[in-house]
């Protein structure tokens, strides 16, 4: 049985709105259609000339127009995660019915905070910064390369696009990142220092030297005759992931506040836990012990026991260490109740968007618990014999009991966090 910590409304996070933008769809609608049906965002590169590369595939947001959500002065002076950040934060926004909050009271935008994480921020304009110093000179840097490049950037535009004066926060974690925004907003809200927390991770970090280096340490796929096959997760096959861009924005209120302007709930957001491996910079400690720490810190957190765990959203990065490490960590987080609940890799369609992959599995988490569905694990064709839990392969299965959900998130440098989402009680 649960043993749900007394917390008063005020003290009690729940997710109202999301917005995203993924390989495969640029609203979380089409992200949700997308996953539920199977469907790969990835293929060739085009961001740039791959062709004399070991790797030319990637998962691309295809489509993108930033004008959407921000004027052509914006879109000119700022990097392209800052753009995810402000297209998907409008969308979250709109979609909790908080379109007018840029003019709320200025006190009650006081308490209005932004959370936005990312792994490298706009890494882009040490690029185009570099190049440019180069090849013409000082004078033809960008003045607004400092900022551009700043990681704290995409909270920063979005607390102004709204005049969000709370605070503005941005973690960089690796890949964990994203997940860790859940629990920044949850402390927030918590502490009483905010009502609302704008929160989420995004990621734009498809340059030839990121794909260079990621290559060269063997942990991208290289299946670039068949790229929608290529991320494969907990299959015996599987041989590195497929580098991708993106991410996912919500809007986490005090369950008080949402009451109060009679707010639709989507889930609540219940805890969140994290840890350090302390082992090494980019191979998991291979026993599973910290991946299982911070999954067995979000159940405590959040009031729950093992047995209440239904669903997973899977770190699944479908590279040969990860993968066989977080079903160590499961199976030791969760004991034979591993074996009972479904589980399943958000990466095997959208690639690994670093900063951005543990906000995308969060909104995995909450539309399973809206609608009753678990995506599938798609190109999951020969399971590992060492990989043997449910991990839903190829196919959606629908009218399951969703109710307590577990993502996790598992970085470079062994920093590890998982959240717990449910249905409020």
């Amino acid at each position: 049985m649960s043993t749900t910590p007394v917390r008063t409304d005020a003290q009690r996070a729940v997710i109202t709105g999301y917005g995203a933008i993924t390989p495969i769809g640029n609203s979380a609608g089409e992200y949700w259609e997308s996953l539920i049906a199977g469907r790969s965002g990835a293929g060739p590169i085009t961001h740039f000339d791959a062709s004399p590369n070991d790797v030319r595939i990637a998962a691309e947001v295809k489509g993108f127009d930033p004008l959407l959500t921000m004027d052509m002065k914006m879109a000119r002076r700022m990097s392209r995660f800052v753009q995810f950040a402000i297209a998907a934060a409008t969308e979250a926004i709109e979609h909790a019915g908080l379109a007018d909050i840029a003019s709320w009271e200025p006190e009650r935008r006081d308490r209005v905070a932004t959370v936005i994480n990312t792994g490298g921020g706009g890494i882009e304009q040490v690029t185009m910064g570099s190049d440019a110093y180069r090849e013409k000179g000082g004078r033809f840097v960008s003045a607004f390369a400092i900022p551009a490049l700043s990681p704290s950037m995409g909270a920063c535009m979005v607390s102004m696009k709204y005049g969000l004066t709370g605070a503005a926060i941005t973690q960089a974690a690796a890949c964990a990142t994203g997940v860790l925004a859940f629990q920044d907003a949850l402390r927030l809200i918590r502490s009483g220092e905010a009502d609302v927390v704008v929160a989420g991770g995004v990621e734009a970090p498809l340059l030839p030297m990121a794909f260079a280096a990621l290559s060269n340490m063997g942990a991208l796929s290289k299946r670039n005759d068949d790229p929608t096959h290529a991320s494969r997760p907990f299959d015996k096959n599987r041989d590195g992931f497929v580098f991708g861009e993106g991410g996912a924005v919500f809007v986490v209120e005090s369950l008080a506040h949402a009451k109060a302007r009679g707010a639709t709930i989507r889930a609540e957001l219940l805890g969140a836990g994290a840890t350090a491996d302390a082992f090494h910079i980019s191979a998991p400690e291979p026993t599973g012990r910290g991946a299982a720490g911070s999954m067995t810190k979000a159940i405590l957190d959040g009031g729950a026991v093992i047995e209440d765990i239904s669903y997973i959203v899977a770190h699944g990065t479908s590279t040969p260490l990860n993968d066989l490490t977080e079903t160590k960590a499961i199976k030791r987080a969760l004991g034979d109740h591993a074996y009972k609940i479904p589980i399943s890799s958000p990466k095997s369609m959208v690639g690994h968007l670093l900063g951005g992959a543990g906000a995308v599995a969060g909104l995995a988490a909450i539309k399973a618990i809206e609608t009753g569905t678990v995506p599938p694990t798609i190109n999951l064709d020969t399971p590992d014999p060492e990989c043997d839990l449910d991990y839903v392969p190829h196919t959606a299965r629908t009218n399951q009991a969703v109710d307590r959900v577990l993502i996790n998130g598992f970085g470079f440098g062994g920093q590890n966090a998982s959240a717990l989402f449910g249905k409020l009680r």
